[in-house]
């Protein structure tokens, strides 16, 4: 960590100089938080072959393991926000990881598939609550001269715990057994909570609990929730195969947006103010964030079977690869916030974005006969352009915002990286088998393997223009003109 980030606040803080040391055990809070989400979503992947031989299931059984935690926090995570700027930021997220760590140990001790299905579900809302509330309180902790390291160091602990996952996920089962994937997020929650409790800053005019009610919009949030769940359905049922559950859900959704716009423009209270989706700033941050999301899901869809098939590696050097990109992005966060610090988190975004654009050109043209150098080089420079952008961009929308708006509009850019995450597992791995034109990609031949990749990514590179495009033409107009009040 970098510890100019724990330096005496000054300006606005001179007068709580005594309470410097609480910004070590505030960020520790947020980053555990942080940490846990992100292991939450890694670690259970490695254990779906043992849970289908432990509960007697088929692996698209097993596979709503990790569907509903997914679906849940996609589904509650505006909403979590939305309801942290109502009733108190601390206090929510406090009992997002009580919720979370309860969870957490209802799945370690579930005696059925299904009970485990739901209690996932369950820690997926505790997970959102997290997600959604750990950016927006780095406003209150940290001074905002360093909101881009502190920003960063969020994103390092997000890459630790998605790279950690797998790893530490694969030593539980051989040492303890399939429960211990859940019962290991028990120690750490209980540490979070006790960090949270006693570091985090107190809410500042907490909300009534009959006013949070008046205040709350429940119908828009269900409204939304349902969307949402609707649209990352549509893309996760079927196994890559279009049918006509996907199409009715996808109906779904499209109608379910223009029902919630209509929804919000009539509400005393709306969950999401029209006139934030008017910001050019936001705006362009939210598309570009879903963009790059769904770029960097190519890379994790892409990866193993272009290591494994047209390179020739086994599975456990296709790990060892695989594990470079996670790698990279833990040790470029908290510099990439020092950059962002100091030359301003629009300049940084453009710089990510150039650095991602490289790296999928370099993937569509070098050629495979550079072997393992020539995938892994390119991933360093997405990675690290990645690192660049993710921490750019959340500080950027970040930094200028009301108090009682950071909930939500965290909530926000969580939820375009999350669709952007879905949207690229489903059609970027679409049009990898669409390119490398095979229906089994475990046994296509090395050549046509190489070429979806070279598609893929060339298509990945045009993505990424168009993010481009967005970052600086948001930029050029909000030059100099003061954002709108949100």
């Amino acid at each position: 960590m970098d510890k100019s980030i724990f330096a005496e606040r000054d300006g606005a803080f001179a007068g709580r100089v005594e309470r410097a040391p609480s910004v070590r055990g505030a960020l520790a809070a947020l980053s555990l938080a942080m940490l846990l989400s992100s292991l939450g979503t890694s670690i259970a992947n490695v254990g779906l072959p043992t849970l289908a031989r432990a509960f007697g299931a088929s692996f698209q059984e097993v596979q709503w393991i990790v569907v509903a935690y997914l679906l849940s926090i996609t589904a509650l995570i505006v909403g979590a926000g939305r309801l942290g700027d109502i009733l108190g930021r601390r206090r929510l997220l406090l009992a997002g990881i009580g919720l979370f760590t309860g969870a957490s140990v209802l799945c370690g001790f579930a005696p059925t598939l299904g009970l485990l299905i739901a209690a996932r579900a369950v820690q997926g809302a505790g997970a959102a609550i997290m997600m959604a509330l750990t950016m927006a309180l780095v406003g209150g902790t940290v001074p905002k001269a360093q909101t881009g390291r502190a920003m960063g160091l969020l994103g390092t602990m997000s890459a630790i715990g998605t790279a950690l996952g797998p790893t530490l996920g694969g030593g539980l089962i051989a040492a303890l057994g399939w429960r211990a994937l859940f019962l290991v997020n028990v120690p750490l929650g209980l540490l979070a909570l006790g960090f949270a409790y006693c570091h985090l800053p107190s809410d500042q005019n907490p909300v009534e609990p009959k006013r949070a009610r008046a205040g709350f919009d429940l119908p828009g949030t269900v409204l939304l929730a349902l969307t949402l769940a609707a649209y990352a359905l549509a893309l996760t049922l079927g196994r890559g195969q279009f049918g006509p559950l996907n199409t009715a859900l996808g109906l779904a959704a499209l109608g379910g947006v223009g029902l919630f716009l209509w929804v919000e423009a009539g509400a005393a209270a709306p969950l999401i103010r029209l006139a934030t989706l008017r910001d050019p700033v936001l705006g362009a941050s939210l598309a570009t964030s879903a963009l790059v999301s769904t770029v960097l899901m190519a890379t994790l869809v892409v990866g193993p079977f272009h290591l494994s098939r047209a390179l020739g590696l086994d599975a456990a050097r296709v790990g060892l690869v695989l594990s470079v990109g996670p790698l990279v992005a833990a040790l470029t966060g908290v510099p990439a916030g020092r950059l962002a610090d100091r030359l301003g988190a629009p300049r940084v975004t453009v710089m990510g974005l150039g650095g991602i654009a490289a790296g999928c050109l370099l993937l569509a043209l070098l050629p495979t006969t550079l072997g393992i150098m020539g995938y892994v080089v390119p991933i360093v420079v997405i990675t690290a352009g990645y690192a660049l952008f993710q921490t750019a961009n959340n500080t950027a929308v970040m930094a200028g915002l009301p108090r009682d708006q950071r909930g939500v509009v965290s909530g926000l850019l969580n939820l375009s990286r999350n669709l952007g995450l879905i949207t690229g597992a489903t059609v970027m791995g679409a049009v990898f088998a669409l390119a490398a034109a095979t229906s089994d990609l475990t046994t296509a031949p090395p050549d046509a393997v190489a070429h979806g990749m070279r598609v893929t990514f060339a298509v990945a590179a045009m993505l990424i223009v168009v993010a481009l495009g967005l970052a600086v033409g948001s930029q050029a107009p909000a030059a100099g003109v003061k954002r709108p009040s949100l």
